[in-house]
């Protein structure tokens, strides 16, 4: 069994020790030019998005916990990218995996699981996976990797091989190294959980914001103090925004949190397209929204330094739901006055949302 799990540990390990970090990249902003814009590009990861890191981490966490051994199936409640990244890491240790996810998880995601050898289990009610999941473990005697409770403690905080710790080693010859914020969305909050910690733990004064979606509770728990929030349904954005506060979710390293409507987060990633020549996923157009409304009161304050936010994933997931006009005129989003509100705030530094 431990040479088995000492195997293992090393093929993880290996597959972190051929990759090389992101990278950082900057977005000038006309109208802005005592304010910095970085994107941190996770999608250049081998399995194409940010969740790479966390699911290297949760399978190590298991195995280390004894809790993966030589022939436990591996079961995951996931929106897709976490799973797609699971699949791999199940497939690099022969175990088998099974992704449980709401039905209208994007093809794109649903096939990449299948390519990595993970089965998908979808379900109608986005609520119900959890449960879903913690009952096919115990029908399977199987490992539920339960990325919602465990994103925050299983990431090391403190150490060199988290996504906090390469931002800040990248952002050393910038001209504001010290970012004045951290964007990030919120799925598991391990994400905002880390760099929140991180920056505390390194005494930085960087402040740390969540971006919150349509239909979902981070945002409302952020302002309330309460964990009780309950919603129903997905939230519109994949990967990001939930009908429950997640245990991963820590408000206490969270200094600020913004709600964004969903036809923005689709219509910044035309805008992106546009400025950036390249596709990026929806969580990063949600990331867009809430980064040109801390610029925007940057600039008024007349407040000089950077800001730093994740490209999460790739945008040809999605190429049948967000970048797709039918899908957005069918779905009811109007994207045209919100791109123009995004490029005027480029060019001229005007932030007016649509009426």
């Amino acid at each position: 069994m431990k040479t088995w799990t000492a195997t293992a540990i090393r093929k993880i390990e290996a597959d972190y020790n051929r990759s090389s970090d992101t990278h950082l990249i900057p977005l000038e902003i006309p109208a802005t030019p005592n304010i910095q814009l970085y994107f941190k590009d996770e999608s250049t990861h081998p399995t194409g998005s940010l969740k790479h890191r966390l699911a290297r981490s949760l399978f190590l966490y298991g195995l280390c916990n004894g809790w993966i051994t030589e022939h436990t199936p591996i079961i995951e409640a996931s929106s897709g990218s976490t799973a797609v990244s699971e699949a791999y890491f199940a497939r690099l240790l022969g175990l088998r995996f099974i992704a449980v996810m709401p039905r209208g998880t994007s093809i794109e995601k649903i096939n990449a699981i299948k390519f990595y050898g993970g089965e998908c289990h979808l379900i109608d009610d986005t609520a119900l996976i959890y449960n879903e999941a913690h009952r096919l473990a115990c029908e399977l005697k199987g490992h539920y990797v339960d990325q919602f409770t465990y994103a925050e403690r299983a990431t090391d905080w403190r150490g060199s091989n988290n996504i906090a710790d390469t931002v800040f080693e990248q952002m050393k010859l910038e001209p504001n190294p010290e970012p004045a914020w951290i964007v990030c969305g919120a799925g598991t909050g391990g994400t905002s959980a880390t760099f929140g910690r991180y920056v505390r733990y390194q005494h930085y004064a960087t402040k740390i914001c969540v971006v919150d979606p349509e239909n979902s509770v981070f945002y409302d728990s952020f302002y309330s103090g309460s964990r009780e929030h309950r919603c129903e349904g997905g939230s519109g954005v994949e990967g990001i925004g939930r009908p429950r506060v997640e245990p991963s979710f820590i408000a206490s390293v969270v200094d600020r949190a913004i709600r964004v409507p969903n036809v923005a987060s689709y219509a910044a990633l035309h805008f992106l397209e546009q400025v950036m020549g390249r596709r990026c996923g929806g969580s990063t157009g949600t990331n867009l929204f809430g980064v040109f409304e801390l610029m925007n009161e940057m600039r008024q304050s007349q407040q000089s330094g950077s800001v730093v936010t994740l490209i999460c994933d790739d945008g040809n997931r999605y190429q049948n739901t967000y970048f797709d006009h039918d899908w957005l005129r069918d779905n009811g989003h109007d994207i045209a006055p919100w791109v123009a509100m995004y490029q005027r705030f480029f060019e001229r530094g005007e932030w007016v949302l649509p009426q």
